[in-house]
């Protein structure tokens, strides 16, 4: 009689594992998951910092029988956080098409919302911005620059394929509607920003230098007409260069004082959580002035780490972009990634006292429900046009299946 031989089970591959061809798993290994740890750990900054802010923001728009919670910004900010996380995990699933389409749709949408600002919009601080009253209000600007540079990358796009169709000026003519809106709400700093990624994503499509050039020159014409002829901007750069309209009055540099003065007050390591005094010297600490608050309470060191985080997205984004063959996703990341970098790099810029003020928050970690999900929505993107097939390999010059 034959005696049955036992054989060994063959065990279930592993969940998300390389043999996992499940939806989910190759999502998890197309993605840049570093990209997505980077951004991870700028939210999880973010709510530490917006939590040392809102004691402040709290105090100072408390008003008689309206008395705010200490931490009611950091419990707002948190939910912003819980609606824009998983729109950011849904939006990087999708496939480019899909997310191009998306984009598409987008920027029309948020562009008609712009378009709609000065006959419904919201005002606060001087400035109509917002569609929405009570706790639904929404900021067209900030959703419309993640749509508008997909787009924008996508129009571009076209010309690699005919070099006869006329999208330079159409995106030029495109950028000035946009930039006329901004300016009547008034919103200087959006401005800087649209024109900033619309002269990148010139140069990366292959413009020839003397019209980048030509454009250079209109762009310093423009900030000089916006300087003689568009009084906020006149009166930011006037208080950022010290010079007033009465000689025997002081400039109005309060914000910037305050914020350069709050940001060296912890030294290296900071006063500890809770323990900064300045921050409550300081307007708009928990959103235009929050790298400030961390400076003084968390340190310096802290604060060069966050620059360090967003450059490092930065690099990381155009690394892999150096082999990307798609025309369309290279200038969509590279452009998502300006957007993201520059603004970082202005807000810092104005916290240090380098650059005029110009009401821009950080991304990632200021307060606001419109900037986080925009970010989240547009980080999202970037995630998609970064995809690579596991299982494939790539370089500058072949793409070939990888046999191992």
């Amino acid at each position: 009689m034959t005696s049955a031989v036992a054989r060994p089970k063959r065990m279930p591959s592993s969940r998300l594992g390389r043999a996992d061809r499940s939806p989910i798993a190759l999502w998890f290994w197309e993605i840049d998951r570093v990209l997505l740890l980077l951004v991870l750990i700028l939210m999880a900054i973010g709510l530490i910092g917006v939590a040392a802010a809102s004691p402040t923001a709290a105090a100072r728009y408390s008003q008689g029988d309206t008395v705010i919670a200490p931490l009611h910004y950091f419990w707002r900010q948190a939910i912003f956080v819980g609606f824009g996380l998983p729109a950011m995990l849904v939006v990087s699933t999708m496939p480019t098409v899909m997310a191009r389409r998306l984009a598409l749709f987008g920027a029309a949408f948020f562009s008609v919302l712009l378009v709609a600002v000065p006959l419904i919009g919201s005002s606060a601080n001087g400035a109509q911005r917002w569609i929405g009253t009570g706790i639904i209000e929404v900021q067209p600007s900030e959703f419309l620059k993640p749509f508008y540079v997909v787009s924008l990358a996508w129009l571009l796009s076209l010309r690699a394929q005919d070099k006869t169709l006329p999208v330079v000026p159409l995106s030029g003519l495109l950028t000035a509607i946009i930039v006329v809106f901004l300016m009547k709400q008034p919103d200087f700093g959006q401005t800087i920003i649209f024109c900033t990624m619309w002269l990148a994503l010139l140069l990366l499509a292959g413009v020839s230098a003397r019209a980048i050039g030509a454009l250079l020159g209109f762009g310093a014409v423009g900030i000089a007409a916006a300087y003689l002829f568009y009084p906020v901007a006149t009166q930011r750069i006037n208080n950022f260069l010290g010079i007033c309209q009465d000689i025997h009055q002081k400039c109005d540099t309060y914000q910037t004082d305050s914020a350069h003065a709050t940001i060296i007050a912890g030294g290296l390591f900071g006063t500890g959580p809770s323990a900064g005094k300045m921050k409550f010297k300081l307007p708009e600490g928990h959103t235009d002035y929050i790298y400030s608050v961390i400076g003084e309470e968390f340190g310096l060191i802290v604060c060069m780490l966050i620059a360090a985080l967003f450059l490092a997205i930065v690099v990381r984004v155009f690394l892999r972009l150096l082999d990307e063959e798609d025309h369309f996703k290279l200038l969509a990341a590279a452009g998502l990634t300006t957007q993201l970098g520059f603004q970082a790099l202005i807000n810092i810029a104005v916290n240090t006292g380098i650059a005029p003020s110009k009401g821009m928050t950080l991304p990632f970690i200021s307060y606001g429900g419109s900037s986080m999900i925009a970010l989240c929505a547009g980080f999202g993107l970037l995630l998609v046009f970064t995809r690579r097939n596991p299982y494939l390999t790539r370089s500058p010059y072949v793409v070939k299946w990888n046999k191992r």
